[in-house]
């Protein structure tokens, strides 16, 4: 048995014309083999017709799609089967005028915003370096040209050399032919929304999914929205906790400062401002922050976890938050979130891919004795849950020992506790059964 399908194989089990779309996908994105004669489970099944195949299907593939593939023939347990192998293009390759792309192991037309930026990163270029014709050296914020000089100063430190705000502009790669790009307005820009309707960042406060209590608009240029999104979240939004510290008095916000801004410059800078706007979301338990744009095809959520190379959607206003010194060091941002809310004690934020985009979800810790008793449990089980917090699993003799109280008592809360999806059963009988904080 051969191994799973995935990004860059695919198998079936005969030959149809319309196989010609994974093949033409994979063309598009990093290249890949398509098994003819084998079934989803990766089991050699057979093919018929294998010698005229072998001759019509290089034939097809280099009519239809302008392109060459190795196609060879295998044997296997007496049963032939076909190997397509196609290397990745630069170039743009098309089946019947539309375009294909692999997505983890499925193949996917390319339509709309989506289509067009692939069409541009094939051709070299970017959706954010493309000259914006609209605007004009007026549509300029110059207070947000005067702060990034103050903020550049150790990364780059042209910035305050530089004179003229065209030069200025020049230096960051944000002119083309002298004209201002789409990364221009929306990193300098009066008015980004002007030109790109969707460049802002909506907040609201929910009391579960179907109720809406408070909602704010964040506008203004990239800069402008980092700012004032966390300030608006300190000032309306989230509880902030007076802690004395070595003598000085700091307010803690219920989630760690600095991982919300991190999680903010992030989506800033991977959003696809073609698309809809940014989306953040407060509720009782949890706080999400969801932007338009896929994970780049070469991460996978749990390379996220630790230092990862790092693959800006937008690569120009990636370079000036850099600059600017709104991010530490490329591919550390979603490990240093999950640094932050560790050193906060709060669980690690959850990164998923959801509707087209990246969703960020901050949990609260639940486990605090507050909101233990709200949920119903008694003093022994929030001292057990404690317990747990604090040293990672309990027994029923250490539940029995730390409460002072018998066996059946214990495992009757115990079994409460699971019920309430507190806590699960890692392993064993009920007599050595390990609990831990379910997850």
């Amino acid at each position: 048995m051969l191994k799973k399908e995935n990004q860059n194989t695919e198998y079936k089990q005969s030959w149809r014309d319309e196989f010609l779309k994974p093949v033409c996908a994979f063309a598009n994105t990093e290249g890949g083999t398509l098994y003819i004669g084998i079934d989803d489970a990766g089991q050699v099944v057979g093919v018929e017709n294998a010698d005229k195949l072998l001759t019509d299907i290089p034939n097809k593939i280099t009519d239809m799609l302008r392109i060459v593939a190795a196609v060879n023939l295998k044997r296997e347990k007496n049963k032939e089967y076909i190997v397509i192998k196609i290397k990745a293009y630069e170039a743009p390759v098309s089946f019947k005028g539309k375009y294909y792309i692999r997505s983890g192991s499925t193949t996917q037309e390319l339509n709309g915003a989506a289509l067009q930026n692939f069409l541009l990163q094939k051709n070299g270029t970017s959706w954010e370096s493309v000259v914006e014709e609209r605007a004009s050296m007026k549509d300029i914020d110059l207070n947000t040209i005067a702060k990034f000089k103050e903020l550049s100063t150790k990364r780059f430190p042209a910035a305050a050399k530089e004179k003229s705000v065209v030069g200025l502009l020049e230096k960051l790669h944000l002119l083309n032919n002298g004209k201002l790009t789409r990364a221009a307005i929306l990193l300098f820009g009066k008015d980004p929304r002007k030109f790109y309707i969707s460049s802002y960042i909506k907040i609201g406060r929910f009391k579960d999914d179907a109720t809406l209590l408070s909602m704010d608009d964040i506008y203004g240029n990239l800069f402008q929205q980092a700012e004032d999104t966390i300030e608006v979240l300190k000032k309306k939004y989230l509880q902030a906790e007076v802690k004395i510290k070595k003598l000085h008095r700091e307010e803690e916000l219920e989630y760690p400062e600095p991982a919300l801004r991190e999680a903010i410059v992030n989506a800033i800078v991977h959003k696809d401002y073609s698309s809809v706007h940014t989306q953040l979301k407060i509720y009782p338990d949890h706080l999400s922050l969801w932007n338009n744009g896929e994970l780049s095809q070469k991460l996978t959520l749990e390379k996220l976890k630790k230092t990862h190379s790092s693959y800006p959607r937008n690569e120009l206003i990636a370079d000036v938050f850099y600059k600017a010194a709104y991010i530490e060091a490329w591919g550390h941002g979603t490990v240093k979130m999950i640094e932050e809310c560790k050193k906060a004690g709060l669980p690690e934020p959850l990164y998923e891919d959801d509707a087209g985009g990246m969703l960020i979800t901050f949990r609260k810790d639940i486990y605090t004795a507050e909101n233990l008793l709200k949920m119903g449990l008694n003093d022994r089980q929030i001292k057990a849950i404690t317990y747990v917090k604090e040293n990672g699993s309990i027994v029923n003799s250490i539940y029995q020992n730390i409460n002072s109280t018998t066996k059946k008592t214990a495992s009757r809360d115990l079994a409460d506790l699971i019920s309430k999806k507190l806590l699960e059963n890692k392993g064993g009988t009920t007599k050595g059964a390990v609990y831990v904080l379910k997850k």
